[in-house]
């Protein structure tokens, strides 16, 4: 009688990382932090997120998950196909397609979604109708620039600023991938035999606790104490990180989740759109930065998980389990 099969997603929850497993992840892990911190430091030193350095250093900070993982692979690791191992793999062609355009299309939309779900909940003060933060904006700007007022109507230029969404998963693909490589590229896959949820959990509290030379300083939570932002900032990384972490896995590529981080950072800042004019904004509780711009991308990945979805797609894995759980023909 042959061992029973067990379909991929299923595997034991009680399973551990080897010490030959664990010592590639520790030396990446210290790598990816010190140089965050070394790259950062000019703001501490300096003015913090008033330093006209900051887009510089900040761009530069999301190369180190990268360097970290070239590092581990050509150093420590060295496997025979380093670009795989990376997750630089763009076959099969169709599927990448595909989960490409989602990569664009999902992060936009729970960006966008986590907005009236904020305002339902009463923490986004939101004008869906006037868009008066936006508009406030635009007056502002015409009475500081002497040129009078836009000829073109508000609601116009928001459908122009919502069409040209997309165009951001391309603009900021690069520094996204700096980051991409590093955390789903190879520390998701190298999880993953812990189970997804731990994969999920351990990958997105390390992303999160990466961004402390920034979030320390008041980025992303202005208003929040250090240990709150950052805090917000970790719960923010693991629901997310799910997200990218199934567009890594069911499409065999860091590309598509490079493009979803892209996508979402060029979207994230749309909350400012459809705010209400003189009401603070709480990001700590509002926008996909806070706890209600969680709520869809939890029950997104609730889905996956349940599907059995959050797993590396192998076609050929799929065939030979079917090929073993299926009936022995009797030769009569």
């Amino acid at each position: 009688m042959s061992a029973p099969v067990t379909p991929p997603g299923t595997e034991s929850t009680t399973a551990r990382l080897s010490r030959a497993e664990l010592l590639p992840i520790g030396v990446f892990i210290a790598i990816a932090f010190l140089l965050s911190w070394l790259v950062a430091m000019p703001l501490w030193l300096g003015d913090g997120l008033a330093s006209p350095w900051f887009i510089v250093v900040s761009i530069a900070m999301m190369s180190t998950p990268a360097i970290a993982a070239i590092a581990v692979v050509f150093f420590v690791e060295r496997p025979a196909r380093k670009a795989q191992a990376l997750g630089l793999a763009v076959k099969p062609v169709g599927r990448f397609l595909l989960y490409s355009a989602l990569s664009i299309v999902v992060p936009i939309a729970l960006v966008l979604v986590a907005l009236p779900v904020g305002a339902l909940l009463g923490v986004y003060p939101a004008d869906f109708v006037t868009f008066s933060a936006f508009q406030q904006t635009l007056d502002d700007l015409a009475s500081s620039t002497g040129s009078g007022a836009i000829p073109i109507p508000t609601g116009a230029l928001i459908a122009i600023q919502l069409a040209t969404l997309p165009l951001a998963a391309f603009i900021n693909l690069i520094p996204a991938l700096g980051e991409e490589l590093g955390w789903r590229g190879w520390l998701l896959p190298k999880l993953m035999p812990l189970g997804p949820i731990a994969a999920i959990v351990i990958s997105g509290v390390i992303w999160g606790l990466w961004h402390a030379p920034l979030i320390l300083l008041g980025y992303n939570y202005p208003d929040a104490p250090g240990w709150l932002g950052l805090t917000a900032m970790v719960g923010m990384c693991i629901v997310f990180g799910a997200v990218f972490g199934w567009l890594r896995l069911r499409s065999g590529s860091v590309w598509p989740p490079a493009l979803a981080h892209a996508a979402f950072n060029g979207a994230a800042g749309s909350y400012l759109l459809f705010a209400m004019a003189g009401e603070h904004i709480d990001t700590t509780q509002a926008t996909v930065l806070g706890w209600t711009g969680w709520i869809v991308p939890i029950v997104f990945v609730t889905v996956v998980l349940a599907t059995g979805k959050f797993r590396p797609w192998r076609p050929q894995q799929n065939a030979e389990i079917a090929s073993a759980v299926a009936p022995t023909p009797t030769v009569t």
